[in-house]
């Protein structure tokens, strides 16, 4: 758990820094915009802007049942970032997984990527994806769900 949060809260605390350095040299309103600024970093690098997770199994079982890919991830990711954002409000018909949370899950990357932890994969139809194309993800969706 305290994995996940590691990058976000290392954001927090140098934004805090480089603050209150600008507060000491008398610019607070250069202060404000970088504090402002590493709180956007913090929050886009947290579990906070990614849908649910879900674990493996659960994901594995959903999948198979009503056929919705299923997304590997891990917080502090660009490339998970980016798959996220692109998707829009159409992430939330994926069922995300964060391997840093579920042992199972990570397995389950490692076997698609040659031992590696290479994320974002996307499971489609049992067929692992890595790193796919954020407008081919949106396409394997269907357009009712």
């Amino acid at each position: 758990m305290t994995r996940v949060w590691m990058l976000p809260v290392l954001f927090l605390l140098c934004g805090s820094l480089v603050a209150a350095g600008s507060i000491s040299d008398g610019k607070p309103v250069k202060a404000a915009v970088f504090l402002l600024l590493f709180v956007l970093f913090a929050a886009a690098h947290s579990p906070l802007v990614f849908p649910r997770t879900t674990e493996a199994s659960e994901a594995q079982r959903r999948s198979a049942a009503d056929g919705r890919p299923i997304v590997y991830w891990r917080p502090g990711c660009r490339y998970c970032l980016r798959l996220r954002l692109r998707l829009g409000r159409r992430a939330r018909q994926l069922y995300w997984v964060d391997i840093w949370r579920d042992p199972a899950g990570a397995a389950v990357v490692r076997a698609a990527n040659d031992g590696n932890e290479t994320v974002p994969t996307v499971v489609v139809a049992g067929r692992p994806f890595v790193n796919p194309d954020p407008a081919w993800v949106r396409e394997q969706l269907s357009p009712s769900a």
